[in-house]
């Protein structure tokens, strides 16, 4: 078996591997791993990373530095055994929210939730995170406090403000 196929056999255990290495770097840095994603593109393998901080986002230069710092251990640990492309970026101002815990992280900021009602129709609201309570993601819209189950909300994502 080529080393390629094993890579690709063993993803979610290499994946896994990653992510418990690579994130004390993270937060090392001030910043929090968003998401990692070990993948084939057109160049070959990938690593990416998204990396951010629940108040003031990220810089390029924080996003060089966790560049570096997590280049030069995957050189020490040797874990990855093809050749591949690290990439480290920001999700952006305006990005999704993934992870339940990221509607607790992004408390006080605008959102845009797309909520999906019973009959299969959608609503959106925009307003306030406010965290999640139980099962339910709280959000403040117009002055009132809503509580949508987080199993409703199809799509979330941060408001830009200024």
């Amino acid at each position: 078996m080529s080393l390629d196929a094993q890579v690709v056999k063993n993803e979610p255990e290499l994946v896994e591997r990653l992510r418990a290495l690579l994130e004390p770097v993270v937060r090392s840095e001030g910043l929090m791993l968003v998401e990692l994603l070990w993948r084939r593109e057109t160049g070959g393998q990938v690593l990416r990373l998204c990396v951010d901080r629940p108040q003031g986002g990220v810089t390029l230069d924080e996003c060089t530095a966790v560049s570096r710092q997590v280049g030069d251990l995957l050189d020490v640990e040797d874990l990855i055994a093809v050749p591949y492309n690290l990439e480290v970026s920001s999700p952006g101002l305006d990005r999704r929210l993934k992870d339940p815990r990221e509607f607790d992280l992004f408390a006080g900021r605008q959102a845009r939730l797309v909520v999906s009602d019973e009959a299969g129709g959608s609503q959106t609201l925009k307003g306030v995170l406010k965290g999640r309570m139980g099962q339910d993601v709280l959000i403040e819209v117009e002055g009132k406090v809503r509580a949508v189950p987080l199993a409703r909300v199809a799509k979330a994502r941060l408001e830009v403000s200024f």
